[in-house]
């Protein structure tokens, strides 16, 4: 019996049209970086470029039409999804995938992060710090701003830290959750204006930062030569690149088969914690989605050792690019989805929370770096700015203009920096499911914000403070 399905039907295009549009504004991205001196220069990286000129198409067709661009009939779905609606569901959807292709990468005992477990811990409590600390500018601006603009959310503040700090697709994970759970009218767009603002705070930062220390004469920027890292191809026991299935099949296979396992898991929790806990379940999904990646590692090494397996199924340089490929996505289309009108009431509110944001982000790296990061501070500033403001790769563009090929720590840092990082940031997930639940719920987010950020400051000084506590006995 015939399903009733015509392939000539918009409906069935729909999906491939609209990659067709956000791929085709990645390479017209890259060639206007390419060709125009200005964006060369500018360290924007081009997937924030590609999104930008979608944004632009989609904001004029709005102006024109009444209709954004992605809202026009031939990016419908058969589900009656629109564009827009397809654009927001692939980026929450790569941030997961590009987080577990990152985490299933094998890390050898030969790693040059082995070894340097001081700096490593210190670079996941610095990521957790300017967490906190964007959260606490974040809800100061909101807070204020609320008592004149009554329909902003008080916790909208902590997308701040979301869009600047973990990038766009946890931005968008809870602007959906305050819209949908907390009536935040526009918390999606708020959250991917922040993110899409953070990356423009990490250029023209990084910028900034790189021509005072050059006048200064404390750096060398070097040619920044965009070639691939010294990272093999293919190590040794690994299965062959193209046998009866294709190496980057199995790749695939592999994030895929955790992503599905991800799902079940979120799946069973919220039927267990009902529909309350649901969204902000669901919006773990990367954070579920690593777990069940570093659990998928651990079973494929202990059938290795065990002999049921023979070669090695993992292969760091395609999962490397299955990651690229998923973040590009994310941010192209997290970027494109923004519907600027919605949030034309909250401009004032995002700019002066992103102005006090990068801001503050800025000095508080650079006094960090200074103290801590002894031999490679300048490296080290570049890469944690450009993570805590864009995301991991825009801080590897800006290390790469005086580390080219990262002969410093630095680069190691942000790779291994990971797993502290999600250990001691997790409780600041789940304040930002509390903190829009009432006022006094705000309130107590905040007073515990600014006591972790204290308590984990301490924790982050702790060699200079017993040195000086030292020092002052001996005396």
């Amino acid at each position: 019996m015939s399903s009733g399905i015509a392939f000539s039907d918009l409906s069935v295009w729909s999906v491939i049209l609209l990659m067709g549009i956000i791929l085709g504004g990645l390479l017209l991205g890259n060639i206007l970086k390419r060709n125009i001196p200005f964006l060369r220069k500018s360290l924007i990286p081009v997937s924030v470029i590609g999104g930008i000129i979608l944004l632009l198409i989609s904001t004029v067709c709005k102006i024109v039409s009444g209709k954004y661009f992605f809202q026009y009939f031939m990016f419908e779905h058969q589900t009656a999804l629109t564009g827009l609606e397809i654009m927001e569901i692939l980026t929450y959807h790569c941030l997961a995938i590009g987080f577990i292709a990152m985490t299933l990468r094998k890390t050898g005992s030969d790693e040059k992060g082995k070894g340097r477990v001081k700096d490593v811990v210190n670079s996941g409590i610095v990521t957790v710090n300017t967490y906190l600390l964007q959260g606490i500018i974040g809800l100061s601006v909101t807070t204020v701003a609320s008592f004149f603009l009554p329909k902003i959310l008080k916790a909208a503040g902590l997308l701040l830290s979301f869009g600047f700090g973990q990038g766009t697709g946890q931005a968008l994970n809870f602007g959906s959750i305050y819209e949908s759970d907390f009536g935040f009218t526009g918390g999606k767009s708020f959250g991917l204006t922040v993110a899409a603002l953070g990356f423009l705070a990490a250029s023209i930062g990084g910028i900034i930062y790189l021509a005072y220390h050059r006048r200064k004469g404390d750096i060398e920027i070097r040619e920044n030569i965009f070639r691939m890292n010294a990272e093999k191809v293919e190590d040794e026991d690994e299965i062959p690149m193209v046998e009866s299935m294709d190496k980057l099949t199995v790749q695939i296979a592999l994030v895929v088969i955790c992503y599905a396992i991800a799902f079940g898991i979120m799946y069973l929790l919220g039927k267990i914690t009902g529909a309350g806990l649901r969204s902000t379940i669901f919006g773990f999904n990367f954070l579920i989605g690593t777990l069940v990646a570093v659990l998928m590692k651990l079973v494929l090494k202990l059938l290795k050792k065990g002999k049921i397996m023979h070669r090695d199924y993992i292969n760091n340089f395609l999962l490397s690019r299955i990651a690229g490929f998923a973040f590009d996505i994310m941010i192209v289309a997290g970027i494109g989805a923004i519907q600027l009108d919605i949030i034309k009431d909250y401009w004032a509110v995002l700019l002066i929370m992103a102005l006090l944001g990068v801001v503050f982000t800025f000095l508080y790296i650079k006094l960090i770096s200074k103290k801590l990061f002894y031999g490679y501070r300048h490296e080290e500033f570049l890469v944690m700015f450009g993570m805590l403001t864009g995301t991991a790769s825009t801080g590897v563009i800006l290390l790469r203009e005086i580390d080219p090929m990262f002969e410093t720590p630095a680069s190691d840092n942000v790779v291994y920096q990971t797993f502290p990082a999600i250990v001691l940031g997790f409780p600041m997930m789940l304040l930002a499911a509390f903190c829009p639940k009432s006022d006094m719920a705000t309130f107590i987010t905040f007073g515990i914000m600014v006591v972790y950020f204290i308590v984990l400051n301490l924790v982050l000084f702790r060699s200079l403070i017993f040195k000086k506590r030292t020092k002052e006995k001996s005396e």
